[in-house]
C-alpha cells in the first residue's frame, strides 16, 4: 500500500502535466454523469412548446390561409430562435443563472421582479388552463346551454365520482403530485417524451383520417390564401400572432434546462433542435386538421372531435384522440410548474439557497400552487379567458421585449451593432402586432 502511494507521488512529480489532465478528466466525467442528457433537454423544450396552443394551429391556418399560415410559423419561430440566443448569449456573459437574476443584472431589481411577475401570470394561466382542458375533456362542460359529455360520462354514466371535482381531484393527487414532486427538470424527460409522442399520434391521426376524407371527396378546397371578400379583415390576421407566440415561447424554461445540461454550451442545438421539431408538428396539424373540417373547425380544434360520430370506429377515434390531449397536457403541466415554482420562490426569498436543497420551501410551495390551480379551476372555469388575455401580453414580453432589451442596454458590452438593429426591429414587431391583436380581439368580443 505504502509502496502505491509512493509511486504515485512519484508518478505526479515526474510527470505533473499527466496528472492535472487525470485530474481534468476525472472531473469533466463526473460532471457529465450528473449532468442532464441532451435529448432529455429536446424532450423538455419541446414540451414546453407543443402545449394546448396545438389546438388553435388549425383555425390560425383557416384565417391566414396555407401559404401566410406555414410563412409566418417559420417567421415565429426565427424570431424566437434569436431570442434564445440573445439570452443564452448575456447569461453566459453574466453571473446569474436565472432569468429575473440576468435582467436584473441589467436593470436592477425591478427588472427581475417584472420578469418573475410576468412568468407567474403566463405558467399560472397556463396551468389553470389546463387543469380546466383535462377536466372538460374527462367530465364533461356546458356552453350556450348545450351540455357536452366528457369521456367518463360517455364510458360510465353520470356519478359523483366521475364529475369535475372529484376527478380532477385524483388526476392532481395520484399523477400530477408525483410529477411536480421531482426536484430536477431531467427527470421529467421521459414524460416529455410521451408527451410529444402522444402529440405525434395526433398528428397521424389527423392525417389519415383527412387523407381518407380527400380520397372520399368529402373535403373543402383548401385556402392558400386569407379570403378577405368574406371573412376575415386585414386585422384579423394579426389575432393569430399571439397563438404562435404562445405556442413557440419556451424562454421561461431556458435557464433551468441549461443549468443542469452536462455541458451547458449545448442549449443552443437542443433549442434548434426543439423549434424544427415545433415547427413540423405546428404545420402538420394546422395543415391537416384545415384541410379534415375546413371551414367548421373551430378555434379549438377538439371541440370538433367532441361531436357525435355516426359510426362505432369514429367515436372511438374521436375518445383517441381527446384522452391523448388530455394526457399530453397532464405531462406538460409538471415542466410549466418547474420554471412557475422557482420563480416564485426566487420572488419571496431572494437570498436563500435554491429551492432544490431545501425541502421545506419546496414542499410547501409545490402543495400551495397544486391546490391553488385545482381550486381556481373548479371554482372559476371561465377565468381562463382572463388568462388567455394577459397571458398573450407577458408571454410576448418574455419572448421579445425582455431579451431584445437586454441587447439595447448590453449591460455586459457584447452586443454588436448588427445585433442592437434587430432587437429594436423585434420590440417594434412585438409591441405593434400585441396592440394591433389585442384591440381587435376586444373589438370583436364587444361586436359579439
Amino acid at each position: 500500500m505504502v509502496k502505491q502511494e509512493n509511486s504515485d507521488e512519484a508518478e505526479a512529480v515526474a510527470h505533473p502535466l499527466l496528472q492535472d489532465l487525470k485530474s481534468l478528466e476525472g472531473q469533466n466525467s463526473s460532471s457529465s454523469e450528473k449532468g442532464a442528457s441532451f435529448s432529455g433537454a429536446v424532450f423538455n423544450i419541446s414540451t414546453t412548446m407543443i402545449g394546448a396552443g396545438i389546438m388553435s394551429i388549425p383555425a390560425t391556418i383557416k384565417v391566414l390561409g396555407i401559404v401566410p399560415g406555414f410563412i409566418l410559423i417559420l417567421l415565429v419561430a426565427l424570431v424566437v430562435e434569436v431570442t434564445v440566443e440573445f439570452l443564452l448569449r448575456y447569461t453566459n456573459s453574466g453571473e446569474s443563472s436565472t432569468y429575473a437574476g440576468m435582467v436584473g443584472e441589467s436593470f436592477g431589481p425591478w427588472g427581475s421582479i417584472v420578469v418573475q411577475i410576468c412568468v407567474i401570470i403566463t405558467n399560472l394561466g397556463c396551468l389553470i388552463i389546463y387543469f380546466i382542458i383535462i377536466g372538460d375533456v374527462l367530465c364533461g362542460s356546458q356552453s350556450g346551454g348545450t351540455l357536452h359529455l366528457g369521456i367518463l360520462q360517455e364510458w360510465f354514466g353520470i356519478h359523483w365520482w366521475n364529475s369535475r371535482a372529484y376527478a380532477l381531484l385524483f388526476i392532481a393527487l395520484f399523477v400530477m403530485l408525483p410529477l411536480v414532486l421531482l426536484r430536477r427538470v431531467d427527470s421529467l424527460r421521459h414524460t416529455s417524451a410521451v408527451s410529444i409522442l402522444l402529440a405525434v399520434v395526433f398528428v397521424v391521426i389527423c392525417s389519415a383520417m383527412a387523407i381518407y376524407a380527400l380520397c372520399k371527396g368529402k373535403t373543402q378546397k383548401p385556402r392558400l390564401f386569407p379570403d378577405f371578400a368574406h371573412q376575415v379583415s386585414v386585422f384579423d390576421l394579426f389575432t393569430t400572432i399571439p397563438i404562435l407566440v404562445t405556442g413557440f415561447g419556451f424562454h421561461v424554461n431556458v435557464h433551468p434546462i441549461r443549468a443542469e445540461l452536462g455541458k451547458p454550451s449545448d442549449m443552443r442545438s437542443a433549442a434548434r433542435i426543439s423549434l424544427v421539431v415545433s415547427i413540423i408538428i405546428y404545420f402538420s396539424i394546422g395543415f391537416f386538421g384545415y384541410l379534415l373540417f375546413g371551414d367548421s373547425v373551430m378555434d379549438d380544434i377538439l371541440v370538433n372531435f367532441d361531436q357525435s360520430s355516426d359510426s362505432t370506429i369514429g367515436q372511438i377515434i374521436n375518445d383517441i384522440v381527446r384522452l391523448s390531449y388530455a394526457v399530453h397536457l397532464l405531462f406538460v403541466f409538471p415542466i410549466m410548474n418547474f420554471s412557475l415554482r422557482a420563480n416564485i420562490d426566487e420572488l419571496l426569498f431572494p437570498n436563500k439557497p435554491i429551492l432544490a436543497q431545501s425541502t421545506s420551501r419546496f414542499l410547501s410551495l409545490t402543495f400551495v400552487l397544486l391546490s391553488f390551480t385545482y381550486i381556481v379551476a373548479i371554482a372559476i372555469p371561465s377565468i381562463w379567458y382572463f388568462f388567455q388575455f394577459m397571458g398573450s401580453t407577458t408571454i410576448v414580453c418574455l419572448s421579445f421585449i425582455f431579451p431584445a432589451a437586454l441587447i439595447l442596454r448590453d449591460g455586459h458590452g457584447i452586443s454588436t451593432r448588427r445585433d442592437k438593429i434587430i432587437a429594436i426591429l423585434v420590440i417594434i414587431l412585438a409591441v405593434v402586432t400585441s396592440s394591433i391583436a389585442m384591440s381587435t380581439t376586444v373589438y370583436n368580443s364587444a361586436q359579439s
